[in-house]
């Protein structure tokens, strides 16, 4: 038996959801990113991650809810310095797909300096599992502004999404997050370009593995699945914009009688206690420009990465 449901957005689906349909409408999209500035907002002020949890999930959810916890113990009243978030100038990129779950991407000017005085832009995907769910963000990359490609729209302004294991890009989305974790560990495969998120962040990390009585390891794991999945739309040059995330392990080792020092907001999140050893757990996300299949250069650029530390385990 056919059943037919009506969406938030006032579109008719199919039960198994054959149809292929936009994930939203603008005026649906325009109130994802209000209500998440407001709870994102709320959340800030008060140091509640339970204020915008709902409004948050994958990378930035886990990102966004161990720092507010951390911050919650080191500032038990709330941020003195809160400054409201503002969105402004949002360009809503909707693909049409068939099925749950249903993303878009809205493009938009924060009221945020960057360093450095660049102008910049926040790229956040918005996300929902079903017709009774509610809009969450999954990933947040804020990108220069140049580095915001032209996405690839049909005749209804319609976005194009890219499918996990596209054969048309040099890399598949759904083999993003191992080759990024493999390569930051040994530096293979080697397709990724140079930038401050490749090649400087392994010199960086090589520079760290040996300090005056400090040693540090990393472990660099794949995630992608559930909310955590590669999520990426075509462009116009035949590539494509992919968001994926991934997880490291920081181990910071002491020589004897030397002990890691802990920042407030990692000791507020970290299980036992730091004697010679510290292991802090890092979630990244990725903004990667993937070109195509055919192009000259095959090269992958990391247009931004946002990560923070969502655990830590001290002995």
């Amino acid at each position: 038996m056919t059943v037919l449901s009506l969406t938030a957005s006032g579109c008719v689906t199919v039960h198994g959801e054959l149809a292929v349909l936009p994930s939203a409408d603008r005026g649906e999209a325009a109130r994802a990113l209000k209500d998440f500035t407001e709870a994102y907002n709320a959340a800030d002020k008060a140091y509640d991650p339970g204020l915008d949890a709902d409004r948050v999930t994958g990378a930035l959810g886990a990102i966004n809810q161990a720092g507010l916890k951390a911050r919650s113990v080191t500032s038990p009243n709330g941020n003195p310095q809160h400054q409201p978030l503002e969105l402004s100038d949002a360009k809503f990129a909707i693909p049409k797909k068939a099925g749950w779950p249903r993303w878009f991407v809205a493009d938009t000017r924060s009221n945020r300096q960057s360093a450095g005085g660049q102008q910049t832009r926040w790229l956040l995907v918005f996300l929902r599992n079903g017709p009774d769910q509610k809009w969450k963000v999954p990933y947040l990359t804020i990108v220069a502004a140049d580095a915001v490609p032209e996405f690839r729209t049909d005749d209804e302004g319609l976005a194009e999404p890219v499918e996990p294991g596209s054969k048309g890009l040099s890399v598949a989305p759904k083999d993003l997050s191992a080759e990024y974790a493999s390569y930051l560990e040994d530096g293979e495969p080697g397709h990724f370009a140079d930038g401050p998120h490749t090649d400087a962040l392994r010199e960086e990390r090589k520079k760290k593995e040996r300090l005056r009585g400090l040693s540090t390891q990393y472990i660099d794991q794949a995630v992608s699945s559930g909310d955590f999945e590669p999520l990426g739309l075509a462009t116009e040059d035949g590539g494509a914009l992919v968001f994926f995330t991934t997880r490291y392990f920081e181990r910071l080792t002491g020589a004897k009688g030397v002990k890691p020092e802990v920042s407030k907001d990692v000791q507020a999140l970290t299980t036992g206690e730091v004697t010679s050893t510290l292991t802090k757990e890092w979630v990244s996300s990725q903004a990667v420009l993937v070109p195509a299949a055919d192009a000259g250069d095959q090269r992958v650029t990391v247009a931004g990465r946002l990560q923070g530390v969502v655990a830590a385990k001290g002995s």
